[in-house]
């Protein structure tokens, strides 16, 4: 797809001649073409042009008054004489032919909402919630399988000014209800269940229960939408001004209670159409499925593929079942461009031998991976088994900002192991503990600029003091640093520009002085073909000794041997350090991670310590494991005592 192709609704003077959409945008923004580096500084040295541009080009909508009115984090002000809503982005795109939302599901359903019928199912729905007495800066919850219903439910929410917020259905209603009551909903959206490869899950008992701890009453549960009939308005979308909650996206919770971080309609739809048209080069004519859930902010991501006109795909079933196979065959099914997806996936895909490039006719044109660092050798296995050459886009950045804050760019090649560019707009750096920026070494990730997309307050936080104290209060060496986001990764950015993330700069592993990553040591041992999984981290004990344990979870039928522990052993001494080879090597039944796949590192660390720590369980994929952890922390602790 040509760049221009990608953008849909463009000016009718638009460059036509670029084979790269930040080429096309970079003349639009009278910036030289073909070098995105220098695209990439003038849009973090000029904020202000960069992102009217970013507006202009997409062509966003009326606008006036100032671009960015105050630069302080927080309290950003954009364009702060812009009064906008979220869903007539989408609704440009409602005269176009074919589906909006295709829904995909293990009972055998698959169901199409044309483009041209999405604004009276929206309407319908937010007709619906207004006689519920929805309004505006109203909240509303969800509680669904990834599904068509909840795209609509979404777009309804966000069409009438009041502020959305989603969890998946495979949350218990004790761990659903720790996110949302604290949002005091005034209606529910909810299934009666969904299918999980050949099983029938009941969610019926649980929304009732889920209800009762909102303090709902049953009327107010949505279980089924309202089907348009010919009394539907057309629907018009209410006018809110540009940092107007749009959503309430939450924290894991792997940490404490979970965060409620609101984002507002224009930060997250001038971030979107950014991310997706201009990196991602999505626009009318492609299918987008991303493999997520409501309580991932991939969801809301994924949406955004509709503020560029794409199909975009919802899946709420097993992406194993019946086979590894699963969500390739969705790919050839629908014939997918732009395949979101995870590294625990692509890892189970090279673990059962496929080869979705013979097996199948894909249509891909991007592979996207995010979650967890995305291994070179799964970079390569890509290359090997779907399709040579085909570009990979593993990205980071986060609930913080629902969005990415580098990852792949089409007009640059991607290198294993890496993450191509930092993103447009996105001031990224790798600072040392003095808060001095690195070039080819590893230090903290912060970002330096206000984006759009940061989040517009924490809820129930009205001095700022917990975001404030997320992001901004850091200690460096200097004393806190005003102004500069401290995200938490411990990232490495190249004399390339390209960028490594090494892990959770809290659970770096910092043996002697000497800090590593353990993503680094993911790499080496994950590599070994008996190993599935592995997670080290790094204990200090009370005895001032430092224990350095790596679980390793094993292909079945294998045990661990001396000779494997010998291989685990030589292959960090000799390719990362002689100082992190792990004191043992640990048989797990598994490794537990968030519901976004992210290792448990720091959790695990406390439990490890003997620490108290507070962990909600419903945030976490098998909090059964925890218990196992447990048990190896006593069992350590008692042999040091001795």
């Amino acid at each position: 797809m040509t760049a221009d192709t990608a953008l849909g609704a463009a000016p009718s003077d638009r460059p036509t001649r670029h084979e790269y959409a930040v080429d096309a945008f970079a003349e639009f923004a009278g910036v030289p073409t073909g070098d995105y580096d220098l695209l990439h500084r003038y849009s973090i040295s000029e904020p202000e042009s960069f992102w009217s541009s970013v507006w202009d080009y997409f062509d966003l909508g009326e606008r006036s008054g100032p671009v960015l009115a105050a630069r302080e984090m927080p309290g950003a002000a954009w364009f702060p004489e812009v009064r906008l809503n979220y869903v007539d982005r989408v609704l440009k795109f409602a005269d176009r032919p074919g589906p909006a939302v295709i829904g995909l599901s293990d009972d055998g359903r698959r169901v199409e909402i044309a483009w041209s019928e999405l604004p009276a199912r929206v309407c319908a729905t937010a007709e619906l919630l207004r006689r519920l007495g929805v309004g505006l800066g109203d909240t509303v919850a969800a509680y669904l399988p990834d599904e068509p219903t909840a795209v609509i439910a979404f777009l309804a929410t966000a069409s009438i000014g009041a502020i959305w917020s989603g969890c998946g259905q495979d949350y218990a209603p004790d761990g659903a209800a720790a996110r949302m009551a604290q949002l005091e909903p005034k209606v529910l959206f909810a299934a009666n269940g969904y299918r999980f490869g050949d099983k029938d899950v009941d969610r019926r008992s649980a929304t009732t229960e889920l209800a009762r701890l909102l303090g709902l009453r049953l009327s107010h549960v949505i279980t089924e939408l309202p089907e348009p009939t010919a009394q539907t308005p057309p629907l018009v979308p209410v006018r809110v001004g540009f940092d107007h909650p749009l959503w309430v996206l939450f924290s894991s919770g792997t940490t404490g209670k979970p965060k409620g971080i609101v984002q507002g309609h224009g930060g997250i739809l001038i971030e979107h159409v950014k991310a997706l048209g201009l990196h991602n080069e999505i626009g009318p004519g492609d299918v987008f499925f991303w493999h997520t859930a409501l309580s991932w902010m991939m969801w809301n991501y994924r949406v955004g593929g509709l503020l560029m006109g794409a199909t975009v795909i919802t899946f709420s079933g097993n992406p194993l079942a019946p086979s590894a196979d699963r969500l390739w065959q969705i790919c050839e099914d629908e014939q997918v461009t732009f395949f979101g997806t995870s590294p625990g996936q692509l890892s189970a895909s090279s673990t059962a031998g496929l080869a979705p490039g013979v097996d199948h006719e894909l249509v891909l044109r991007t592979i996207g991976s995010t979650g967890s660092p995305l291994a070179p050798t799964l970079f390569e296995w890509i290359d090997e088994h779907v399709s040579p050459g085909l570009p990979v886009s593993s990205i980071s950045g986060g609930t913080d900002v629902c969005s990415a804050f580098c990852g792949g760019t089409a007009s640059v090649p991607h290198v294993p192991g890496e993450l191509t560019v930092p993103y447009l707009g996105c001031a990224l750096e790798a600072w040392s503990r003095a808060g001095r920026p690195l070039v080819g070494a590893v230090g903290e990730l912060v970002i330096t600029q206000p984006m759009p997309s940061m989040p517009i307050r924490f809820w129930n936080d009205p001095d700022d003091a917990k975001y404030r104290g997320a992001y901004f209060e850091h200690e460096w060496s200097g004393g806190i640093a005003e102004n500069v986001w401290r995200h938490g990764d411990w990232v490495e950015v190249t004399d390339r520009g390209s960028i490594t993330v090494h892990g959770r700069s809290d659970a770096t592993l910092n043996r002697n002085g000497i800090r590593m990553g353990s993503a680094d040591i993911y790499e080496v041992v994950e590599a070994i073909d008996e190993v599935v999984e592995a997670m080290v981290v790094g204990v200090d004990r009370p005895d001032a000794e430092y224990w350095m344990p790596l679980f390793v979870t094993l292909v079945p039928g294998v045990e661990l041997t001396e000779e494997l522990v010998g291989r685990i052993r030589t292959g960090i001494r000799t390719r990362l350090s002689p100082r992190h080879v792990p004191d043992e090597v640990i048989t797990a039944p598994g490794i537990p991670h968030t519901r976004t796949g992210k290792k448990l590192e720091v959790p695990v660390t406390g439990i490890l310590a003997g620490r108290d720590v507070s962990i909600d369980p419903e945030s976490v994929d098998r909090p059964e494991l925890l218990d196992w952890y447990e048990q190896q922390g006593t069992r350590n602790r008692g042999r040091a005592a001795t």
